[in-house]
This record gives structure tokens, C-alpha cells and sequence, in this order.
């Protein structure tokens, strides 16, 4: 129960920046879509949610038996660790579930000195590693890994699963889930929450080898989705030129919202997707985030020791917003709230 801190929010009023929610809310039409399958609450879905695994694998050109669906990718994620997690290799910083649910870790340690980037060709993986990790784009930063090394690593370490997390895919990036048809240790996951604006209707799904597949559908519900979640998904696949328009406008209001967060002395790395890192130092940005808080925004401290106290996931939130955001976070700077030297 490590992660609840992250998925903070509940109740709180203001504008909430915590969890990568993308601003914007569902498209019309599914929404339209979802509205439509209320009435219909009494009846199961197809098994195994057949109509979207069917155009899930249209799209990624892969046989439909490789696709996974289940009520979000945390629950898809938590399955593959209780599997595979033994040894797991990580890209630090990462996604905060991954340290929580692998029974052991390693990492390869990302460096702001180098903005966060990194070649996969340097990847050094430790003998007796079962699954290797990569986040692309990457988060908490937000960066993207050039994906080209990834059939090299793969055939030279056949015994090593690797798994992809694609979750802001639809962001950006270079998306692997092609080529897991001819990678027996390949494992590619996705979620509808980010880029799609469906957090709420909990959709995930996995592309992944054909007896790892097989082994998590015939361990799971065979009505993963509630109706309303599988037609929005539905819809909303449908229309992924409307999602890749929207992802521009993210990008450019994170961009935006980057430079104004500059403008105040704060550090900032680049990003492909609709969050970013800031470094506060010499402020904490624990401390930081209470004071906003208190202000009405709920934000992130990584939390991050190797890295320092001073650094803050940021996720743009509706243009409006991150205006009235950054004259509150001025506010706090300017009062030398969360100095670290003024903390004991």
C-alpha cells in the first residue's frame, strides 16, 4: 500500500497535479458511447472484451491471441511482477509502482546532467536479472529512449524478459508492441488513461508472447471491463487522429508552462509528453508542494534521495489553471518558503 500517496487527491478541491491526468477530459464520442452502454448495465460484455482485443490487434498488426485486457495496466503490471519480478533491472528515476511490487531491484541510474537521456546500447544488465524495465516516454521526466538497441538486447539476452511500459505512448516515442510476435521475451503494455483522457474508465491491455497471453487470460475475469469502459475505449481508438491533435496542444502547453516555471529560477528538464521534471534546489520541494497545496494545487516531490530534495513532477493542467499555478508558486518562492537550509 506504498503507492497511496500517490494516488492522492480524493477530496481535495483545487487543481490536482499529482497523477498525470491528462486535462483535457474524454472526447465526445466516447463519451457518447459510454453513455449508451449505461442502459444496457444488466449484460455482460463480449469475453474477454473480444471487440477491442480484436481492434487493438488490427491497429498493432499483431495476432488478437497476444492481447491482454484488464481494468487498468497497474492491475495488468502488479500481475507481471508477481510472475516475473524475482530480479527486476530498472531505469531510475521510474515509475514509483516498480520499486513497490519487484520482490528485488537493480538500477541503471539516469543523470540530470545528462537531462535524463540514455543510450539502451549501454545497458548493463546483471546476470540472473528476470525482467528488465523500460519506461517510454520515460516517467517521472517525461524523456524518450531511442528504441532502436532493443532487438540487439533481446537476442543477446534471450533468458531476460523485457517489458516495455507504453503508457504515454500516445505522447510520444517509438512504440516496440510490433515486434513482439517475434520476441518470445518481449512484453509491451499500454494504458487508455493517459493520452486517451480515460483514466476514470480504467482501461489497459498488454501485447505479449503467446504463452504468457494465454496464461494471463485464462487467469482473469472474463468480463474485464465494464460495458460503459469497453465502448469508450472503442470510441476512442477510433478517432486517434483527434488524440494525436490533442497530444500536440498538451505538448505545447507544457512547454509553455516549462518557461513560466523557468522564468521563476527554477531548473526544468526537457519532456516529450505532458509532465516534466523541476528542480527546486535550493528549496525543498516537499515543502514547495505543502505551501501550493495550501493554495490549491496538489503536486509531486519525487521524493527522490539520490537525486535531491529539491525535485518536482509538474503536469500541465488547462491553460487557465497553470496561469493562476504559477503566480501561486511565485508566491511561495518569493516568500523563500521551503529553503532547505532553512530546514532542520
Amino acid at each position: 500500500m506504498g503507492g497511496v500517496a500517490e494516488k492522492g487527491g480524493g477530496s481535495f478541491e483545487g487543481v490536482k497535479l499529482l497523477l498525470c491526468e491528462n486535462p483535457l477530459p474524454p472526447i465526445d464520442e466516447a463519451l457518447a458511447a459510454a453513455k449508451a452502454e449505461v442502459v444496457r448495465g444488466n449484460y455482460y460484455t463480449e469475453p474477454y472484451s473480444a471487440p477491442l482485443r480484436a481492434l487493438i490487434a488490427q491497429r498493432l498488426g499483431v495476432p488478437e491471441r497476444l492481447v491482454h485486457i484488464n481494468a487498468g495496466s497497474e492491475l495488468i503490471l502488479r500481475q507481471l511482477f508477481d510472475r516475473f519480478g524475482q530480479n527486476v533491472h530498472l531505469l531510475t528515476p521510474t515509475y514509483t509502482l516498480f520499486t513497490e511490487i519487484a520482490q528485488r531491484y537493480s538500477e541503471t541510474c539516469l543523470s540530470p546532467l545528462d537531462s535524463f537521456a540514455f543510450d539502451l546500447q549501454q545497458l548493463a544488465i546483471p546476470d540472473g536479472t528476470t525482467l528488465v524495465v523500460i519506461v517510454n516516454p520515460n516517467n517521472p521526466n517525461g524523456g524518450v529512449f531511442d528504441m532502436t538497441p532493443l532487438p540487439g538486447l533481446l537476442r543477446r539476452h534471450p533468458q531476460t524478459l523485457f517489458l516495455v511500459d507504453e503508457a504515454f505512448i500516445g505522447m510520444a516515442g517509438e512504440s516496440v508492441a510490433h515486434l513482439v510476435p517475434g520476441h518470445a521475451n518481449l512484453l509491451v503494455t499500454r494504458t487508455l488513461s493517459k493520452a486517451h483522457s480515460l483514466a476514470g474508465f480504467r482501461v489497459g491491455y498488454a501485447i505479449l508472447p503467446e504463452a504468457i497471453a494465454d496464461d494471463l487470460n485464462s487467469h482473469n475475469d472474463a468480463y474485464p471491463l465494464a460495458r460503459p469502459s469497453q465502448a469508450a475505449a472503442l470510441a476512442t481508438l477510433r478517432h486517434e487522429e483527434r488524440i494525436r491533435q490533442r497530444a500536440q496542444q498538451l505538448r505545447v502547453w507544457t512547454q509553455e508552462l516549462a518557461e513560466q516555471v523557468r522564468g521563476l529560477g527554477v531548473r526544468t528538464y526537457p519532456t516529450e509528453t505532458y509532465f516534466f521534471l523541476a528542480d527546486f534546489a535550493p528549496h525543498d520541494a516537499a515543502i514547495v508542494a505543502e505551501r501550493l497545496k495550501a493554495r490549491g494545487f496538489l503536486v509531486k516531490p519525487l521524493n527522490d534521495e539520490r537525486l535531491g530534495l529539491g525535485f518536482m513532477r509538474i503536469t500541465t493542467a488547462l491553460p487557465e489553471d497553470n496561469r493562476r499555478f504559477v503566480a501561486a508558486l511565485e508566491e511561495v518562492l518569493l516568500n523563500g518558503s521551503g529553503a532547505t537550509a532553512q530546514v532542520e
